[in-house]
């Protein structure tokens, strides 16, 4: 009887909707801080990855293989970075940013 009240109110869409809502947004990276923790665990396992290269295939071709690894991580993190910037532009549309013109177009 229990069992079944709970997994009917489990199971109403506005409740599902909801938990579904605090998942997803434990998967969003709302800071800085926390694209820097990112970018450094896609380092360390990139340079892991790297190593790894080091040993598998020796000579050139395991070290240009490492340097791949590393170009990825700079690559991704740039992305990281520059998303979490454009994100925060577009919730603040007012606000001057050091990219912006002091005067718009319009003003002059």
């Amino acid at each position: 009887m229990l069992a079944q009240e709970l997994l009917s109110y489990w199971l109403r869409a506005e409740t599902r909707r909801s938990v579904l809502a605090r998942l997803k947004r434990l998967f969003v990276i709302k800071t800085r801080f926390e694209a820097y923790l990112i970018i450094f665990a896609l380092a360390l396992g990139a340079m892991t990855r790297g190593a790894q290269y080091t040993l598998q295939y020796p000579g050139v071709g395991g070290y240009l293989l490492f340097a791949a690894t590393a170009g990825a991580v700079f690559l991704g993190g740039a992305k990281i970075l520059d998303a979490l910037r454009y994100e925060r532009e577009a919730r603040e549309p007012g606000e001057k940013t050091a990219d912006s013109p002091a005067v718009s177009p319009a003003e002059c």
